[in-house]
Order: C-alpha cells, then structure tokens, then sequence
C-alpha cells in the first residue's frame, strides 16, 4: 500500500448504536465511533496523520532527523506505522507496562523504543522525551501530541465533523452529550469544541481512571504534580466521572457480546454514558471507541 492509499483510509469511520443504552431509559440513544478500523486500529491515526504530514511540509526532517514523542502506545503504533510508509525514522518513548501487542507492532515497522519505568507513569515518558529533544536537537524532532494544535484540529475537522454528518443521516441533530477521556486532551477538546458549536448546551463528561492500576492511555489528572495537556482545554469539561478498571473491563466484555472489541478506554467510556443516561436528562449521547481488544490480550482482559 502506497502513503497515499494509507492515509486516504483515515478517518470516515462508522457510527454505530449501542443498543442497551435504552435499558437505562427508552428516551436514551447512544452512538459510538467505531476507530478499530482505521489502518493502524485506533483513533490516534487522525492526529499522528495530520501532525506528520504537517512537519514533514514545514521541513522538520531534513538533515535526517527523526520523529520523536512519548505514547502509551496507540500514537506510537500510528507513528512507526506512517514513519515507515513516509521514510521518517522514529523514536518513541514509551512506558514500559505498555501492553505487548502495542510494543510489537511498533517494533515492526522499525520505531526505536526507550522504555521508561512503569511506576513513573505516562508523565515520566513525556519528560524524558522532552529531555532528550534538548539534549538532541540535532537528532530529534519533537511532535510533542500533548501540546500539538493539529491534535485538537484532526479532530475538529474530522472526528466531530463526521458525527454531526452521520447524525444528520439518521434525521437526528447534534447530540447534547459527549463522553470522552483525557490521554493528551486532543480528543476532547476537538470534539467537543465542534460540537458545542452546533449545540452550546452540550454537555461534555471526561471518564477519569484511578490512579492505579489505571487505563491505558487515559490521565487521571487531579494530582499533584500532573502533568495537564497543554491543549486541553478544561473550559469544555462539565464534569469529571471516575471509573475503575474492573468497571471498564466489565463492559469491554458486554460490548464484545454484540460484536465490539474494544479496550478498556472504550469500556470505560460506554460505562460513564451509561450513568449520563441512567440520569435522564440528556436523550442523544454519542463517544468513542477507541481501539481493539486485540490490542490487550497479554493483560488479561479477555482471560
């Protein structure tokens, strides 16, 4: 597959309904986005296409310098994956508890990993690439997708985009809840910042993981001494609802009874929509589903 065939396939991802929804009132409907299906199998391919192919415009590999950011794993796979299709060399700094699956797929399309203590957290790994682009700057250039706009903008201009779209579609208009989670910040507040365009009412609930074990790829903020997204923008959250792992687990399990393999930030999603709608006070909900299951099958989600 050519670069062009490759990111031509981002994006225009389906919207699906979660049906059960209406278990917690019949007035409910909730959809999803189902992100499994881009070509690197999750969400962050829309930011990392749009991030790359915006540096490598403005001439930010020449002299043979590589791509350099911290993951958790899914921006690293859309960063090796794209790397190799365009001829970016990329380093990824990574935590090391970071599943399996995620590292390998990484590892083959040729990304240089430097693994980081898991206990340090996602904070740890975005510090020490930061440190290494100082220390670099003639080997390294930092995308940094925790302080990039073209994040948010991927996802202003397509992700919130498509929704409206697809509701409008199914004769629906523009949803009045949206639940999303914090990884680098860029989900919610290019989301959120196009719905609310349409609808000012719209409510906007971030799913918080505990501290420990916590989610992948989600922040759980309000710590001291976290490090908050410098894209993020806080003025969208109306409220912050936390979930459990196990909770996120449980419904990861329901979601895949009706076909959707999804990991744990998905089921972490659709379990706080699921209390959005058990309130009653919002009627057309709509979120993200992340990722695949496949991708967490050495944690132990799926034993």
């Amino acid at each position: 597959m050519s670069a062009a065939a490759l990111l031509a396939a981002v994006g225009n991802t389906p919207l699906v309904e979660i049906p059960f929804a209406a278990e917690a009132s019949d007035r409910v409907r909730l959809f999803a986005k189902l992100e499994s299906v881009n070509p690197g199998g999750s969400i962050k391919d829309r930011p990392v296409a749009r991030m790359l192919l915006e540096a490598r415009g403005n001439g930010c590999f020449s002299g043979q310098r590589r791509l350099l950011d911290s993951s958790s794993g899914n921006a690293g796979i859309s960063y090796a994956m794209f790397g190799a299709a365009l001829g970016i060399p990329v380093t990824l700094v990574v935590p090391g508890n970071a599943s399996a699956e995620r590292l390998a797929r990484m590892r083959a399309h040729g990304a240089e990993l430097v693994l980081t203590d898991p206990i340090e957290g996602y904070d740890h790994a975005l510090r020490t690439a930061h440190r290494l682009a100082e220390e670099q700057p003639e080997r390294y250039w930092l995308c940094d997708q925790y302080a990039n706009p073209a994040n948010w903008q991927a996802h202003y201009e397509g992700t919130g985009e498509e929704i409206l779209k697809q509701l409008a579609e199914r004769g629906l208009g523009p949803p009045d809840a949206l639940i999303v989670g914090i990884g680098t910040g860029g989900t919610l507040t290019g989301i959120g910042r196009r719905l609310r365009r349409d609808n000012p009412e719209l409510l906007i609930v971030a799913a918080i993981p505990e501290l420990f074990p916590g989610i992948e790829g989600l922040k759980p903020l309000g710590h001291p001494g976290d490090i908050v997204p410098a894209l993020l923008d806080q003025t969208l959250i109306d409220r912050r609802e936390p979930v459990t792992l196990d909770q996120a687990a449980a419904m990861c399990h329901r979601l895949a009874k009706l076909g959707l393999y999804v990991g744990p930030s998905s089921g972490a999603f659709v379990e706080v929509a699921m209390r959005v709608a058990a309130a009653g006070e919002q009627h057309l909900l709509v979120t993200v589903l992340s990722d695949t299951g496949e991708r967490y099958v050495s944690t132990g989600l799926w034993y």
